[in-house]
């Protein structure tokens, strides 16, 4: 039976010792001994001795770095032209730039040396969308959610009233309100009542002033006139501008079905 691994580790240990300070002759026998003993091969034998002990210094290795091929011409110029693109993705940017280009540099609107054009004109969509990365974040409209959770008649307003919820049927509507405040929530700005049968498709919009609850009821009140068929439900979100006292009042006297989301536990609604 030969040796385990552990005795084999301390057999190596006591001869490597031995085998370094040894004449060429006396080496010989050494690893002699030490094959009988471990059955290694003769070559792997000899670089075991030769080796034991011998810290090794990893090898040091220098990043390399790549010449950087779109600088910072070639990003102010793509800019200019994302700009006047209407800002669109990379997918669609890239293959319309060798159309673009031409353009805008013949009514002066985009002025780059010759580099700079044919790296714009070789560009990917990844590396466009790459480069203009910082530019969407920063134009990116943050906090677009404006409703204000309306709660006190959150529990007199049933899941299902006067007429079950059905979907293939025109007449049940989806209705919200779109805020254009272009970024800038502070004070009074215009919305967009926007009210879709969910079967159809039928959409019909109005304008309101601001999101208080008599403009926002008035506006429902005309749509309504407006649709090519009876409303039959309206589903809303929790707002308070939809979640009030006249339009549940109205959808009670009209026989319409009023529906919300249902209310999620604290844990739930935190996410």
């Amino acid at each position: 039976m030969g040796l385990t691994m552990k005795e084999k580790k301390a057999v190596t240990k006591e001869i490597a010792k031995r085998y370094k300070k040894a004449r060429k002759g006396e080496k010989g026998k050494m690893l002699d001994e030490f094959i009988k003993l471990t059955k290694y091969t003769r070559c792997y034998a000899s670089y075991v001795l030769r080796n034991w002990a011998v810290k090794t210094t990893p090898a040091i290795t220098k990043k390399r770095k790549r010449k950087r091929i779109y600088d910072y011409r070639v990003f102010t110029a793509l800019k200019s032209i994302w700009i006047v693109c209407g800002r669109i993705c990379g997918k669609r940017l890239a293959p319309y730039l060798k159309e673009i280009v031409p353009i805008l540099e013949r009514h002066r609107e985009l002025i780059v040396d010759k580099e700079t054009k044919e790296k714009i004109l070789k560009i990917s969509a990844s590396t466009t969308d790459k480069l203009l990365s910082k530019e969407k974040a920063r134009m990116r409209l943050k906090g677009r959610a404006r409703t204000k959770p309306g709660t006190l008649l959150k529990n007199q307003i049933p899941i299902r009233t006067f007429t079950d919820w059905n979907e293939n049927r025109p007449g049940f509507v989806e209705i919200d309100l779109v805020s254009h405040d272009g970024g800038n929530p502070r004070g009074d700005f215009a919305q967009t009542l926007d009210v879709t049968d969910v079967c159809t498709g039928w959409t019909e919009t109005q304008a309101v002033k601001n999101k208080a609850q008599i403009w926002t009821f008035e506006a429902l009140k005309g749509i309504r006139e407006r649709l090519p068929f009876k409303l039959l439900g309206i589903d809303s979100d929790n707002g308070s501008e939809f979640i009030n006292a006249h339009l549940l009042r109205f959808c009670k006297q009209e026989k319409i079905t009023f529906t919300t989301p249902p209310r999620m536990p604290r844990a739930e609604a935190r996410g």
